[in-house]
């Protein structure tokens, strides 16, 4: 198809768009993939339902209807520029167009196959809809999804009459101060400092604060280039630097949980001194919120495949030469893969490879394990189901809003999950053992459809013979005939048979599941009087 001049130089932009974005590593953001796992809102904050689609709207299915060679922009083909007025035209079920991050994109024809239903994206219709798609799903790559429903990008130019009417500053005006406000009597933000032998180099971070016994640093070493995140909290710590000379592959961390330091060392590759650590880049020394950051993805490499029950498995992922992570417990990761031209991420939380509490320093296994159930129709599980060892696979840092810290005072610690949303869970069961005194006991009730479903069955059966902290139940929903033990689904009466509060006790429970189990076990949790700070919902 031909394209008159304009198009082919918005191309060209475009083109030069993409390249800065990929080089920059913007994160991608917003539209949700059909089927897609779904972000469950932390308590405190509104949910997101995901709703039944239509048999022949999969992830899948609308992987190939765009690539169908059908019209879906309705503009045969070019590119325009779209003026706010415009955009606000194409406000209906029946020609809906939106804007994210300043390019539009007519979402007509992906209403049937939007896991959140025709009402979610309506909220967008003819509006900027960035920020409303980034409370919902900042990883998901949506120009991947959305390429073949591109219309163009937002006309930008001020018009010329609200030009006139700004005077230029005067001549003589000086620029204002980058703050006008007070310095804070005590700074909060960590700082780093370094020092040097003649073949090694130090870099020390000081969080001003406790760090958590599981971890929270990253740490890249590619072509001389240090990344280094320090997750503290909601915030991010970065540090990013040229390193001033030559240097070994490899690094190595070494943490002082409580005094809140952190130890980088480097082997230089020819002995000497440096006159300085290196030169700065982009993110360096920067302390921002952690959800405000660009993901960044390692290639892993698939070292190993353990059979946990008939369909599922434990995947271990070795990270590149010069990478260390120390990943939060309750945290979750995405794998990212092109698949049939699009780009696919999933979220999936890591486990250790053991349930025993004397393993779970993760920090110490420089391995990512990941606890997975295939699903034959799903998109990415088979992908990954079928990885040979050795093969590669994008593994983002650590994601989610967990904290240990509520747990400080707790006294009884409850945990109710359903299918994988166990695997949140089994991390936090070992840190609770080993780093919680104070909780006297750790009870899990554990859904599941048929006896062969339960996710570590003996282990957890060993843990709790070995261990008067803790406590599993399980519940079926299709049990066999011998089954002894619970049946049925999640309600009311079970919740309180399950959860007791003795006198003097402090209570946390923690839910995971699929998204209906998940919101139909926080709203049984609230009626029976547990309060928002006594709830968290981890991502299903």
């Amino acid at each position: 198809m031909k394209r008159n001049h304009s198009d082919r130089s918005f191309l060209r932009n475009w083109g030069c768009f993409r390249s800065v974005q990929t080089m920059l590593n913007i994160p991608t953001q917003a539209f949700p993939a059909p089927g897609s796992q779904q972000r469950v809102a932390p308590s405190g904050q509104s949910g997101r339902n995901k709703v039944a689609l239509k048999p022949g709207h999969s992830l899948m299915d609308w992987i190939r209807f765009a690539k169908s060679g059908k019209d879906l922009t309705g503009l045969r083909g070019r590119l325009i520029e779209v003026t706010q007025e415009e955009l606000q035209k194409h406000n209906t079920r029946e020609d809906c167009w939106t804007c994210i991050r300043g390019m539009v994109y007519n979402v007509t024809p992906y209403m049937d196959y939007h896991p959140g239903g025709e009402e979610e994206l309506m909220k967008a219709a003819g509006i900027d809809g960035t920020e409303l798609f980034d409370q919902v799903h900042r990883w998901v790559n949506y120009e991947s999804m959305l390429k073949e429903c591109l219309v163009g990008r937002m006309a930008t130019k001020v018009p010329t009459a609200v030009k006139a009417i700004i005077p230029p500053p005067p001549p003589t005006s000086l620029a204002p101060p980058v703050s006008v406000a007070p310095p804070p009597e005590k700074d909060s933000r960590p700082r780093y400092d370094w020092f040097q032998t003649d073949a090694t180099v130090h870099l020390v971070i000081y969080a001003k604060r406790k760090i958590p016994s599981s971890g929270c640093t990253m740490a890249d070493l590619e072509a001389g280039v240090l990344r280094l995140e320090v997750l503290l909290g909601k915030m991010s710590y970065m540090i990013h630097l040229r390193l001033a000379d030559e240097v070994e592959g490899n690094i190595s961390v070494h943490t002082s949980f409580s005094v809140g330091k952190i130890q980088i060392t480097i082997r230089k590759q020819a002995k000497g001194k440096w006159t300085s650590l290196g030169e700065a880049l982009e993110s360096h020394n920067t302390f921002v919120r952690k959800k405000d950051r660009a993901l960044y993805y390692r290639e892993c490499v698939l070292v190993s495949k353990t059979e946990v029950n008939h369909n599922t498995y434990v995947f271990r992922l070795q990270l590149p030469r010069g990478s260390v992570r120390h990943l939060p417990v309750g945290q979750h990761v995405y794998l990212k893969a092109n698949i049939q031209d699009t780009e696919v991420v999933r979220p999936y939380t890591p486990i250790d490879q053991s349930l025993s509490p004397s393993s779970s320093k993760s920090s110490q296994d420089p391995d990512l394990y990941l606890m997975i159930k295939v699903y034959p129709d799903g998109v990415l599980t088979p992908h990954v189901n079928n990885l040979q060892i050795g093969d590669h696979i994008s593994v983002s840092g650590p994601e989610g809003a967990f904290s240990l810290r509520p747990l400080r005072d707790v006294t009884h610690l409850y945990l109710l999950a359903a299918g994988t949303g166990f695997t949140p869970m089994a991390r936090l069961i070992q840190v609770a053992l080993q780093d919680f005194d104070s909780i006297r006991q750790t009870k899990l009730l554990f859904f599941n459809r048929r006896e062969e479903d339960i996710l570590w069955h003996s282990e957890l059966d060993e843990l709790a013979a070995n261990t008067e902290r803790f406590q599993v139940e399980y519940v079926l929903s299709e049990p066999s005939e011998s089954w002894t033990g619970r049946r049925g689904r999640v309600d009311e009466s079970m919740l309180k048979d399950f959860l007791h509060r003795p006198d003097g006790s402090k209570c946390y429970v923690c839910v995971c599941g699929p998204t209906a189990f998940t919101e139909l076990t926080m709203g049984l949790l609230k009626q029976q009087g547990f309060k928002e700070e006594e709830l968290h919902a981890f991502q299903g």
